[in-house]
């Protein structure tokens, strides 16, 4: 049987996407394949120039498609809830909501909000902007959501709802990180869960990528020690799969016709590093259902959105 890949995706004419982090990497060849497929592709990005040019190469992949970028900083409460705003003064519904943008291995910071800066970005705010489109999506038939996860939701030991900003605890970036990815993973089952309960249409998916060679790893350019530059470089290189490879499971999530809400797709291959889209495992804690209300419960209050 022949492997899935970009080609299989289903004609997407009259869908309209919302794609978190569309400017680079994942996210751009995700808005790319979108937009080829014939789908209204909105790039959600925080940096104006970097989406400009991002919207002239997916039109330049895709010629004669209907995109466009929308400022979104998922670090900044306020600037979720402008996008939000812009979006649903412009548009009646959304079909595809992809929780893409995230970032990885920062030195500790915060959000405009005082959230520590990878569980603000990768979570709390992909859970507000979810919060603040669920109209829109309830709004179109078969709407789904497809939050990006990771295989380093494995790596972390653990995550600590009772210190989740790392306000008492020593800062470990890396942990902080998978730590924001079990998140994400937390989310999605919940929200499925939610919205099963609810009757609703709205189907919640999930995806990773794999290792795949984008620049997320890099963190900030400017505090990343050169060293630590020169071996992501070497990864990506040598070990890494293409940021289009990596995109597949999310694009398989978004698009194929038998996707379950509760589904959680990445690549097939070795420890599901590279390789084509599959419904792949999770660790047990992820789908856990008092987690899962808690950490809803605890992202509604810091947020201060309440749904479902």
């Amino acid at each position: 049987m022949a492997k899935w890949t970009a080609q299989d995706i289903p004609t997407l004419a009259g869908k309209r996407a919302v794609i978190t982090g569309a400017n680079s990497g994942l996210g751009l060849e995700t808005a790319a394949e979108l937009a080829r497929a014939g789908a209204d592709v909105v790039m959600a990005c925080r940096d104006p120039s970097r989406a400009s040019a991002a919207v002239a190469e997916v039109q330049r992949r895709a010629p004669g498609s209907r995109i466009e970028a929308m400022a979104l900083d998922l670090a900044d409460l306020s600037s979720i809830r402008a996008f939000a705003e812009g979006y649903k003064g412009r548009y009646a519904s959304l079909d595809l909501l992809c929780n893409n943008a995230g970032v990885m291995h920062l030195p500790l910071q915060r959000t405009r909000d005082g959230f520590e800066m990878q569980v603000g970005t990768n979570h709390l705010g992909h859970f507000a902007l979810t919060g603040q489109l669920l109209d829109s999506l309830q709004a179109a038939p078969a709407a789904r959501v497809v939050t990006v996860a990771s295989v380093a939701h494995r790596a972390t030991k653990g995550i600590d709802l009772d210190d989740l900003n790392w306000e008492r605890r020593p800062y470990s970036p890396a942990d902080a990180y998978g730590k924001s990815k079990l998140a994400n993973l937390m989310f999605h089952f919940e929200l499925q869960r939610r919205l099963e309960k609810a009757g609703s249409s709205l189907v919640a998916v999930a995806a990773h990528p794999g290792y795949s060679a984008t620049n997320i790893g890099f963190g900030l350019k400017d505090k990343t020690p050169l060293w630590k530059r020169w071996a992501m470089n070497m990864g990506n290189s040598l070990f890494a799969q293409s940021a289009a490879q990596g995109s597949l499971p999310t694009l398989y999530a978004a698009t194929v016709a038998d996707i379950a809400s509760g589904d959680y797709i990445g690549p097939d291959g070795f420890i599901e590093f590279m390789g084509h889209p599959k419904r792949v495992g999770y660790r047990p804690e992820a789908r856990d259902p008092e987690l899962g209300a808690r950490l809803w419960q605890i992202s509604e209050q810091l947020t201060g959105l309440r749904y479902l």
